[in-house]
């Protein structure tokens, strides 16, 4: 029992991860905890469901066209109402105040277009494939929706990583994130990278959308406020704008979740969660990877 209870915990973690990329990756380039973040990921996963149901698409392009979609809300968001507010230099609280009202009011759009009642992912578009592996005696089932998920998230932390590490784009937004205002005098195209950050972020968000869709097959206007708040957890404990730490910390959330449920009780799976990582905060205030270093203005 308690092997299968740790497959759950890494599914559950790497959802938890997946949703947390684009919201670190926000925070890290552009400096704003972008709380319509939750909002954003349940775009995507309608997008995913409408791609699959209205378009007829095959899932493996439900995914790209959630991406593309959710993408394209975030970057109007940044254009919207971040950037006018970069420009005038609002306070941080600003733009955290807006996207808060961007999230709200995309909520009821999808409320009203949609209805609030659940939605599903059409009959046989869910692989029901499952693997099973044996050793010590021990059987542990992993359904393909769940290595799916495990293995998205590893690939997509590896792909920012080495974009951010290794490229030039990458440099650039490693410029920026330590001082915007510097970027600009050696000749980087800040507002460019802002939105293009904008853009992958929100799309990334949809992606985790979809693939949470799937993993529980049911979709409705508010399934971002829970995520959005584990969503919050996660970079906080990673360390903020660390990828790696939104990986680590988003599947030490899953496991800690998993294992309360299995062995105290599902009306303490919050508790216990966030009981640890307030635990973990208090020895160590900057995250897993955080660092003391203040963003330069």
């Amino acid at each position: 029992m308690l092997a299968q209870q740790l497959v759950n915990g890494l599914s559950l973690g790497a959802l938890y991860a997946l949703f947390a990329l684009g919201f670190t990756l926000v925070f890290g380039v552009l400096g704003v905890i972008n709380l319509s973040h939750g909002a954003i990921f349940m775009v995507g996963a309608y997008a995913g469901v409408e791609a699959l149901s209205r378009f007829g698409l095959p899932l493996w392009l439900a995914l790209p066209f959630a991406f593309v979609v959710s993408g394209l809300f975030g970057l109007a968001i940044d254009v919207l109402v971040l950037k006018p507010l970069r420009r005038r230099d609002a306070p941080h609280l600003i733009p955290m105040i807006a996207t808060i009202g961007i999230g709200i009011a995309l909520n009821n759009v999808v409320q009203g277009l949609f209805g609030a009642q659940n939605l599903r992912f059409p009959a046989g578009t869910i692989p029901t494939d499952t693997m099973e592996v044996g050793a010590f005696g021990l059987t542990i089932g992993f359904t393909a929706i769940e290595l799916a998920i495990v293995l998205l998230s590893i690939a997509l932390m590896a792909a920012l990583i080495f974009v951010i590490r290794r490229t030039q784009v990458g440099r650039a937004l490693r410029a920026i994130a330590e001082s915007p205002k510097a970027a600009y005098l050696v000749g980087i195209d800040v507002e460019g990278l802002f939105m293009l950050t904008s853009f992958v972020a929100a799309g990334l968000g949809g992606i985790a959308g979809v693939m949470i869709g799937l993993y529980s097959n049911a979709i409705y206007p508010l399934m971002g406020q829970p995520m959005l708040q584990k969503g919050v957890a996660v970079i906080i404990l990673g360390g903020m704008g660390d990828i790696r730490g939104a990986l680590l910390a988003g599947l030490f959330l899953g496991f800690a979740e998993v294992m309360s449920v299995a062995y105290i009780g599902s009306t303490m799976r919050d508790a216990v969660a966030f009981g640890m990582l307030f635990l973990i905060l208090l020895v160590r205030p900057k995250g897993l990877f955080g660092t003391t270093n203040e963003r330069k203005v």
